[in-house]
């Protein structure tokens, strides 16, 4: 490649981030999700995250993006439906339905998600959110996508002690025997997902690093970020919701 043809191919590379930007669109950012269930300290390890330069991790959305989630596979799946020559026909009672562009469906709702959930500042690096709504019977389909949305995205599966967990008020209501049935199945499928994630996932666990904050440096490194003893422990200190 000539010297005019490398500065022409970095001046088509420049002009398409610029177009991006213009859109609204970050091309320059990290997503990391935290995938846990309630009172497992997952509010701690949201503001140990954001105690990282350039770290935006948001609480809880109640699963909204599960809902996005529903009506991209939805449209996927009636686009498909039979012949596209039918579904394509004015007579046809999905018409329309054929040219549902994928791709276009992510990068919209990537936008989406990013301007009015996310809300990255312009020195954000990293962002995503913690959520304790994994339990649903479709996650690893639902993780697969949010891959999908979010290039590169990385997954923190943080895990604690069931009998503590199980005798908080937020786990009172029902039967006992069938919340610690259900906790046990929702931890078995997310230690699973993050087998199957490889470099993608990293698990840490509350009673560990509740006993000894040290055994975080695994996770700093896993982000390629760098280890702060004082930090950490000072966030520690501060109460945050379990």
């Amino acid at each position: 490649m000539t010297e005019l043809e490398d500065l022409r191919e970095q001046n088509a590379t420049l002009r398409k981030r610029l177009q991006r930007l213009r859109r609204g669109e970050r091309d320059d950012l990290g997503y990391l999700f935290v995938v846990t269930y309630g009172r497992s300290g997952s509010t701690l390890v949201a503001g140990l995250l954001n105690t990282l330069p350039g770290y935006l991790i948001r609480g809880e959305n109640r699963d909204a993006l599960h809902h996005l989630f529903l009506f991209h596979q939805t449209l996927l799946t009636e686009s498909s439906r039979g012949p596209k020559a039918n579904l394509r026909k004015r007579t046809h009672p999905f018409w329309g339905i054929a040219d549902f562009p994928p791709r276009k469906s992510l990068a919209g709702i990537r936008r989406l998600v990013v301007d009015t959930v996310l809300r990255p500042k312009p020195d954000t690096r990293v962002t995503g959110f913690k959520e304790i709504r994994w339990y649903r019977a479709d996650m690893e389909e639902y993780v697969a996508w949010l891959r999908e949305v979010f290039p590169g995205a990385r997954f923190l599966v943080n895990t604690r002690a069931h009998e503590d967990v199980l005798k908080s008020a937020w786990w009172a209501d029902g039967d006992p025997e069938r919340n610690a049935e259900h906790l046990m199945e929702t931890e078995r499928r997310m230690l699973a997902l993050a087998d199957s994630l490889g470099d993608a996932a990293y698990r840490i666990h509350y009673d560990d690093y509740v006993a000894d904050p040290t055994v975080l440096q695994g996770m700093f490194a896993w982000l390629g970020e760098e280890w702060d003893e004082a930090t950490v422990r000072a966030t520690m200190a501060v109460r945050h919701s379990i």
